[in-house]
């Protein structure tokens, strides 16, 4: 399957400048090992490389929670044509449609619209050098939610998210259903959200990092997101030059994903840790400051975050022949704090609940009330860890 845009210079396009992928760092990281899945495998037909690849995912998604998809559909050229104009959204967009499409988490729980470069809230706090433009189902249904500057290539970016969508993310749901031992259309049909746009009740992000401030890398001891979880299906996240995607691994120490031009990161999201028993690996990850030799560089990103039905309360699909086979695992992570909370009585929240809360009160990195051991911060087993507590379910992670 391969994507097909629609051209970029039709009448009416302004000219966008080429999006030119920064230098790669040189210094001598240990990096994440991480698997590399062939998605082209899913449509070759042959049941031997199809099954070899399922074997491949299961492995990759118990014990990465992380992994690399190749040869997916879309060219490194058309991917840069996605980044150039992102590029060129960040660069143009005006102050006054910073201000008319500036976003609301608070009372949304969700990061729609414009984010400014002052933290997770919408009141200003410390600057963190972070902007973003976000698309939920209201800014794919209606222009004056999107800023005027992008307005001429939303042909571009809407078929982009609907490729993403209907073949990229459905394939990757098709093996990991394969690996529950399920139709392949199970989570499709059964667990994505599909109403609402291209992104369904997820969304798409542009964002640019820019350097830190002296300030915010000391508030926030170089970290821009915090140690977490994404909180739908599968995020697909763009390989970007710029090392500062950081992984947890299963020995307990964060480590830089590496880049791998053209390639989509994909991580699970914790709707699927739940769904599978356990048996998927809801992807700990953070967003870290790069190597010495990239502190100054600026770093854009696209991501695609899928999410699942709203109204629906995370369950295991008990109908799995390999959860009913080898039962539910025992991981700690979401799906062991949901099993908790059932145990106790406790109501399990939708995933719409569960995703608006957290977004909702999300901490700034450069917080140095909150961010501190005997508030937010604990100390577990030696290791610093967030702990926060959402609908009666605690919520423990590396930070």
């Amino acid at each position: 399957m391969r994507y097909n845009p629609p051209s970029p210079d039709l009448p009416g396009k302004p000219h966008v400048p080429e999006w030119i992928p920064p230098a790669t760092t040189r210094e001598p990281l240990d990096y994440a090992q991480l698997r590399t899945i062939d998605l082209a495998v899913m449509d070759s037909g042959d049941d031997k490389a199809i099954d070899d690849l399922v074997q491949l995912t299961k492995k990759a998604i118990r014990e990465d929670g992380f992994l690399f998809v190749e040869n997916y559909g879309v060219s490194l050229e058309q991917l840069h044509r996605q980044f150039a104009l992102a590029q060129y959204l960040h660069r143009n967009i005006s102050e006054e449609d910073q201000e008319r499409l500036l976003f609301h988490p608070e009372t949304s729980g969700k990061w729609a619209g414009y984010k400014h470069p002052w933290g997770f809230k919408r009141e200003r706090m410390v600057y963190d050098g972070i902007t973003q433009f976000n698309w939920y189902s209201k800014e794919w249904a209606d222009c004056n939610l999107v800023p005027e500057c992008i307005l001429p290539f939303m042909d571009e970016i809407l078929a982009f998210n609907v490729f993403l969508m209907e073949s990229v993310n459905r394939r990757i749901l098709a093996l990991f259903s394969k690996v529950l031992e399920l139709p392949d259309d199970y989570l499709w049909d059964n667990v994505q959200s599909h109403e609402g746009g291209p992104t369904g009740e997820g969304y798409f992000r542009h964002a640019l990092f820019r350097p830190f401030t002296a300030e915010a890398e000391k508030l926030s001891k170089g970290l821009r997101f915090h140690g977490h979880c994404d909180y739908g299906t599968t995020t697909l996240l763009f390989s970007v030059p710029v090392t500062q995607l950081q992984i947890w691994g299963t020995d307990e120490q964060w480590r830089y994903v590496p880049y791998k031009a053209g390639a989509l990161v994909v991580n699970i999201g914790e709707t699927l840790e739940i769904v599978s028993g356990g048996h998927f690996k809801a992807t700990r990850h953070r967003v870290f400051k790069p190597p010495a030799d990239q502190v100054d560089v600026e770093r854009l990103s696209l991501v695609q975050f899928n999410s699942s039905v709203g109204d629906l309360r995370m369950t295991p699909a008990k109908e799995s022949p390999l959860i009913q086979r080898e039962g539910l695992a025992d991981y700690q992570g979401a799906f062991r704090e949901f099993q908790k909370a059932m145990a106790t009585g406790i109501p399990i929240p939708t995933n719409k609940e569960w995703r608006e809360i957290q977004i909702a009160e999300t901490v700034n990195t450069t917080d140095s009330i909150r961010n501190a051991v005997g508030q937010d911060w604990i100390m577990q087993d030696g290791q610093l860890m967030n702990k926060r507590e959402f609908h009666g379910v605690s919520v423990v992670l590396p930070v």
